[in-house]
């Protein structure tokens, strides 16, 4: 369905019982933020939250994205899995041969739809320019949130950012943070791998200065749209049309009217990137991977005027350790663009899974038909150059014997069919800037991991990958080696041939000698995975381990592969393979970049928040998430699981 607007998203929410209006007064500076994040990680994703008393003129709607049943209302479906079978069959339709008049006469149908969900320009002025401010505009006096407590200071986080490319007049619509260093002057953080990014090139080159606007608010399809990837040339709009069921009426802006902005927007802010003027130290901002990206020089966003609606809402989201608001913006992704993978790409793929603990490109898990050896490496660099999957780190192969969303169920399949020698293979490639673990910025290692059941040409009849010790005593190792503070051997018993290892490092090889050592016990003979996390992290606690890991870890820089004869079987060997998933620094690893912080909450916005929870209207107490990692923090000694 086409909402209105915002306000009829907001309201469709309200009568859904997935909205709660918050009455009494709370600071955008960082309290907005902790309470959101309280919220998001309740069981389902909590509730839409509505600020209405903010100290600003209009109100803040946080986490309303943050549920799949949410998520399917502002895409106007039941389940998301609805858009991905619409999709699947309007490929297969235009796909289809047209063998004949009748065949071809079917499709006169859908060439009108595609015709109804292409974006319109109407004349006039729309609803976002309800009220219009040219003559000193103030972005200040909007109540954009402060997320965390380290960040560089405000930032915009869900705005609609519109561009042209100056040769074609190509429009593109991305989502990139926003900072707000002054009145009429933000950042703006485009990647350099973003569409937008090329359109500044191209301007650049021109030396013209280059008109921008940014969009809050409209239909909550938009902000969707804006994060989809797709490919370069498919306007953004044409998707929010699609999955709206209506085209986008989109009107022009009045200071840039080279752009052209949804008319039912609740604010528009125009202005222009001047690609001769100095880049801005923008920067740390508190970002999904959990993990404070670090300070960078970006393009100055400089701001003409700002319209918006005469009852506008501001709407904004956090980002931060998982779960949050963005994983279901992640999940429709991963669910819509399965079938355009699948259907043009990679024909292979029958299901793909994005676990939170990956944040979205750090872990895919691919599903795939397999029928002929050395499918799996097809599919591995298929994957690797389609889109915006060229920045995934860690994917895992499965075939259809086994459900990939059932994790358990997964991993006791992978460990079974994995020969850690020959199964796990390595490459390098361009990675997310905001990869802290990459040793030099956007390049990294990445690694395949084949679970499929291999076929007579793939395996290697002397691994013999048996670790008859189910029940390893975590005592036997830590007592052994005192670096080791934790040790998570709970998978053995359920045939997942892998275990956790907390330690602290002291030396530089500490890692690549202690996984040679862990493998000479014979308790462990047979065992194909170790995985090292830093010592104040809780191997334990599996969820925030693998996050930990994921995030720490440059997969062909921190392997360490092991190779042994088994005792019980002079003519077989096995292998392990250990991954250094450890907090990398210039002393012990020889790495030359700045390492980020985990993100946690203050301690005076924590208690501040406490006060005031009873008022919130929030129901039950909800303790603050960043409790659970003050320890964790880098720098910082903690106990683990403390």
């Amino acid at each position: 369905m086409a909402f209105r607007n915002q306000q009829h998203f907001i309201d469709t929410l309200e009568k859904e019982g997935e909205l709660v209006r918050i009455s009494s007064y709370v600071d955008p500076k960082l309290e907005i933020a902790e309470i959101t994040d309280r919220v998001s990680k309740m069981p389902g994703g909590g509730k839409a939250l509505l600020f209405e008393n903010t100290g600003y003129d209009f109100p803040v709607l946080m986490n309303a994205y943050g549920s799949e049943k949410r998520m399917s209302i502002a895409l106007g479906v039941t389940h998301l899995d609805d858009v991905a079978r619409e999709i699947e069959s309007l490929f297969k339709m235009l796909s289809a041969p047209k063998e004949g008049l009748l065949d071809k006469l079917k499709m006169l149908p859908k060439l009108a739809q595609f015709s109804s969900w292409m974006p319109k320009v109407v004349s006039g002025r729309g609803e976002c320019q309800e009220v219009v401010i040219t003559d000193k505009p103030d972005i200040t006096k909007l109540p954009v949130i402060t997320c965390w407590p380290k960040d560089g200071g405000p930032f915009v986080t869900l705005p609609v950012i519109h561009t042209k490319d100056p040769n074609t007049n190509s429009r593109n619509v991305g989502m990139y943070r926003m900072q707000v260093f002054g009145p009429d002057l933000t950042g703006m953080h485009w990647h350099k791998h973003k569409v937008s990014a090329k359109h500044f090139s191209e301007y650049k080159k021109l030396g013209k200065k280059m008109p921008v606007a940014v969009a809050l608010g409209g239909d909550p399809v938009y902000a969707y749209s804006a994060t989809a990837p797709l490919p370069e040339n498919v306007d953004e709009y044409m998707l929010a049309g699609f999955l709206r069921k209506k085209k986008v009426e989109l009107v022009k802006c009045i200071t840039q009217p080279e752009i052209e902005v949804p008319a039912d927007a609740d604010f528009i802010i125009e202005g222009y990137v001047d690609p001769a003027a100095p880049l801005i130290w923008e920067g740390p901002f508190g970002d999904h991977t959990g993990y404070y990206s670090l300070p960078d020089f970006y393009p100055r966003f400089h701001i003409t005027a700002i319209t918006h609606k005469k009852k506008a809402v501001y709407p904004a989201t956090i980002v931060g350790i998982p779960p949050q608001e963005d994983a279901w913006l992640g999940k429709a992704t991963e669910r819509i663009f399965l079938a355009p993978i699948k259907m043009t790409m990679v024909p292979e793929i029958t299901d793909m899974d994005m676990p939170l603990e990956g944040v979205f490109h750090n872990l895919v898990i691919t599903q795939i038909q397999k029928d002929y050896a050395g499918q799996g490496q097809k599919v591995m660099n298929a994957m690797w150059g389609a889109g915006q999957m060229m920045f995934n780190k860690i994917l895992v192969l499965a075939d259809t014997a086994v459900k990939i969303q059932d994790y358990k169920a997964l991993a006791k399949y992978v460990s079974k069919n994995l020969d850690p020698a020959n199964d796990i293979g390595f490459s390098q490639g361009p990675m997310d800037v905001l990869d802290h673990s990459c040793s030099k910025l956007g390049f990294g290692g990445k690694m395949c991991i084949d679970g499929t059941v291999k076929k007579e040409e793939e395996r290697n009849e002397l691994f013999q990958g048996i670790m008859d010790n189910k029940v390893v005593d975590p005592r036997v190792i830590m007592d052994k080696f005192p670096e080791i503070k934790a040790v998570n051997t709970s998978l053995l018993p359920d045939d997942i041939s892998c275990i956790l290892v907390s330690v602290q490092k002291n030396r530089p090889g500490h890692i690549k000698a202690l996984h040679q050592q862990l493998c000479d016990m014979p308790e462990l003979e047979g065992l194909k995975l170790i995985l090292y996390v830093e010592h104040t992290v809780d191997a334990n606690d599996l969820s925030v381990a693998l996050w930990r890991f994921c995030n720490n870890l440059d997969p062909k820089r921190d392997s360490i592969l092991v190779e042994k004869q088994v005792v019980k079987y002079p003519m077989t060997h096995w292998s392990c393979m250990g991954f250094d998933g450890t907090i990398k620094t210039k002393e012990i690893d020889n790495f030359q970049r700045d390492w980020p912080n985990i993100i946690v909450a203050a301690d005076a916005t924590i208690a501040a928040v406490d006060a005031k929870w009873n008022s919130l209207g929030l129901g039950v107490f909800q303790p603050s998430p960043s409790l659970k990692f003050k320890g964790q923090i880098y720098g910082e000694e903690a106990v683990v699981g403390s």
